[in-house]
């Protein structure tokens, strides 16, 4: 269970995903390498509207997400615009896929390196280191997802803490969805195919 504070905007979409193997020995799909660009993929939803209410989901709790601080899935159009996405491994693929043709962030935690009970909501004040270099974001006002050590995960960037690497397993995709843009459950159930299409089992939390 993952308890979540009350929020009028969150339309939250959880999906624990269990691989059938370390995700370091499982080849990413050739077929989703077409969709890690603008012109191909699955229809899920992304438009200029849904950009502006992510971007108001996250202003909600009083942070600015501008700048290097904007939504995950912004930066992925980019990077497709540039034609910088490639595939990297399933779980990653998913989730650029997805969310580059959503338009909604979208979180990925390993399960085995967060601590248990998890819960969504609005950070008061705080930061977390987000890549092996050692750099910080600052969480102030930002949504996210919490573990028993603290914030471990957000629209923006997640924490390295909780990251996925090869010998992941377990993980927890976390779409950050809002009630003025509907279609998170889209998102979830075509994250959900694709896990098991790949041998994995998928189930909402």
């Amino acid at each position: 269970m993952i308890e979540r504070a009350e929020h009028p905007l969150l339309d939250a979409g959880l999906l624990i995903v269990e691989l059938p193997a370390p995700l370091g020995e499982l080849a990413s799909d050739p077929a989703l390498a077409s969709a890690l660009t603008l012109q191909g993929g699955p229809a899920l939803g992304r438009t200029e509207e849904r950009r502006s209410a992510a971007r108001r989901l996250l202003r909600y709790g009083g942070f600015k997400p501008s700048g290097r601080n904007k939504p995950a899935s912004e930066y992925l159009v980019k990077a497709a615009e540039g034609g910088f996405l490639s595939p990297i491994n399933p779980a990653v693929d998913w989730n650029n896929v997805a969310s580059l043709h959503s338009g909604l962030a979208i979180s990925v935690v390993d399960l085995d390196r967060a601590c248990e009970p998890l819960s969504i909501g609005v950070v008061e004040s705080g930061s977390y280191v987000f890549n092996a270099a050692g750099h910080e974001l600052k969480l102030d006002g930002l949504l996210c997802l919490h573990d028993a050590d603290g914030p471990c995960a957000n629209a923006v960037k997640d924490a390295q803490r909780t990251k996925t690497d090869d010998a992941s397993t377990r993980l927890l995709f976390v779409v950050w969805g809002t009630v003025e843009s509907p279609g998170t459950g889209d998102v979830v159930d075509w994250l959900a195919e694709q896990a098991t299409a790949a041998g994995a089992t998928a189930r909402r939390v």
